[in-house]
């Protein structure tokens, strides 16, 4: 089983970032604390990176860069970023599970005739919450959380002023405001709805919907959309994990599978 979670689906910058780990009946118990990224702060996160590393049978991230999300939509750049993430497992999985309710992993049912779409070899599940039930998901969430926040702190050296060492890419006020100054560069996504154009792209639209099913908090800053489903926790615990928020049971899962009770 390849467990998957994607990562900067709601960013006005930077790429989508798909995090896959392939784990069998043989994977011993997932490293303790590890957890959905979202609930952990970015220390938390790079200390269980050297244990994830040895972890499970394989593990990959998978990118779609900005022009790609321009391109080909979203939904789609997210399918291209899993499809090179599992390219790069060097497993081949028979099921892989997917944080959610919508399988944008699968070739859509009506392929697009610009776009080249691949045959898949295996079954595709979701399940909502999957990143704090499955061990393998949560695992994948930190790796492309780590993997990703790394690319947008080396975008920052190359773009300063817009502030992705800190807001990596999501539209944090500093980042809206050198937008509405500077205007986008070529690590931004056209297709958004961003401050110098006024306009409403079809990406956009996708991350508002995504939002909205996935409870995450749409706000709206001036003519910017701002998906806020993947910003730094404000307050943790001295584990990384927001109080009251910890997976009951996570270092006590079967091995490699369920971090907590179906």
């Amino acid at each position: 089983m390849v467990g998957m979670d994607e990562v900067g689906r709601g960013a006005l910058a930077g790429p989508v970032s798909v995090g896959a780990v392939a784990v069998d009946l043989t994977t011993r118990t997932c490293p303790s604390g590890v957890a959905d990224s979202k609930l952990l702060t970015p220390g938390a996160r790079r200390r269980l990176l050297p244990a994830l590393g040895r972890w499970g049978l394989a593990r990959a991230v998978g990118h779609a860069s900005p022009a790609e999300i321009d391109e080909v939509g979203i939904v789609a750049a997210l399918r291209l970023a899993g499809g090179r993430a599992l390219a790069a497992l060097g497993v081949a999985p028979d099921v892989v599970l997917l944080d959610g309710s919508h399988d944008w992993l699968s070739p859509p049912l009506q392929p697009d005739l610009f776009v080249e779409v691949p045959e898949v070899g295996f079954a595709v599940r979701t399940r909502v919450k999957a990143d704090q039930r499955c061990a393998s998901v949560a695992a994948a969430s930190v790796l492309a959380k780590c993997e990703r926040d790394d690319l947008m702190v080396a975008l920052d050296a190359a773009h300063p002023e817009y502030g992705w060492g800190g807001n990596k890419g999501y539209g944090a006020p500093e980042h809206v405001e050198a937008l509405r100054r500077l205007g986008p560069c070529p690590e931004h996504r056209r297709s958004w709805r961003l401050p110098v154009t006024g306009e409403v792209g079809a990406g956009c639209a996708e991350a508002r919907e995504d939002a909205d099913a996935t409870g995450a908090r749409a706000t709206r800053t001036g003519t910017v959309v701002a998906v806020e489903a993947e910003h730094e926790p404000g307050t943790a615990d001295g584990a990384g994990v927001r109080p009251g928020d910890e997976p009951s049971g996570a270092s006590d899962a079967p091995p490699g599978w369920v971090m907590m009770d179906a």
